[in-house]
């Protein structure tokens, strides 16, 4: 895997885009899984994936951010160059407006109450969009939007690994209610990843969405993940009334969140969890939707 420093982002901006090779760069605080991230100047940003596993991203966000920002209430990171590859860095990258704001991770004095609505409609607002453009669910989008069945093996893994650690019968017994629903509707749009990493916060108020790598057209129940990741309860129910859809997505939802979490646990998922992930994923196992 490339090392993507600071001085390889000043590199590849002074050779393909020598007009804003003046300009700092800068990398962003907290990093992703999928992308590397850089400031340039005060309205850019550099994104480049971290992997090759990542780079049909960046040709679908170039297409896909045009088209939904119009039929968004908040701003997603509006494309303005797309660099290529070179021996240095061997995948294609992006130049994007920069957006202010915290993630949810790090905002503070955020209002989580209205969090859940304005998310909730958010999603419903991104459910409406057009979709003539938009590619169906697959492997570009990891499964997402497709039916949470895909990942069934991987939740078995991970329970057989995880014995008594957690919860199996509760595990199984959602899991199974949700592998009795379809998405019975047309598809629609769905982010891929909403988690408090890709939502960005302004005087605590939900202020962009950001990082439609994993975007498509399909079941839109991945999208409510956060739920039980981020929300409480009471704000559960909120994010719920505002998101609405059927039962059966939500039981599907349901069953993402068991998945993600299990393997997370598990330790299966290629990524580290620490101590307070782990807790908070297993309580995201246990606690109820309504």
């Amino acid at each position: 895997m490339t090392d993507i420093t600071t001085g390889l982002v000043q590199a590849l901006i002074a050779d393909q885009f020598p007009h804003w090779a003046h300009l700092p760069v800068t990398p962003v605080p907290r990093q992703g899984w999928d992308n590397r991230t850089f400031r340039l100047g005060d309205t850019l940003s550099v994104r480049l994936p971290s992997g090759p596993g990542y780079v049909a991203a960046v040709a679908k966000e170039d297409r896909a951010l045009p088209a939904l920002a119009p039929h968004l209430p908040v701003p997603v990171p509006e494309p303005v160059a797309t660099g290529r590859p070179t021996d240095a860095y061997p995948h294609p990258w992006s130049v994007r407006r920069w957006l202010d704001g915290d993630t949810l991770i790090d905002a503070a004095g955020v209002d989580r109450d209205r969090l859940a609505t304005d998310l909730g409609r958010v999603l419903t607002e991104l459910r409406h969009a057009p979709t003539s453009d938009g590619p169906a669910a697959g492997r570009h989008s990891f499964h997402r939007g497709c039916h949470p069945s895909a990942y069934a093996d991987e939740v078995q893994t991970a329970l057989r690994i995880l014995g008594d650690r957690v919860d199996a019968k509760a595990c199984e017994t959602a899991w199974a209610t949700a592998m009795t629903t379809v998405w019975g509707h047309d598809p629609v749009w769905f982010h891929g990843d909403i988690a408090a990493g890709n939502l960005l916060a302004t005087g605590g108020r939900l202020s962009a969405l950001i990082d439609f790598g994993t975007c498509g057209v399909g079941d839109p129940a991945c999208d409510l993940q956060i739920a039980w990741t981020y929300f409480d309860r009471a704000e559960r129910r909120r994010f719920r009334d505002a998101a609405g859809l059927d039962d059966g997505t939500w039981a599907r939802a349901r069953a993402w969140t068991i998945w993600k979490a299990l393997i997370m646990i598990a330790g299966t998922s290629g990524t580290d969890t620490d101590g307070a992930q782990a807790a908070n994923l297993e309580a995201a196992l246990t606690d109820p939707l309504d």
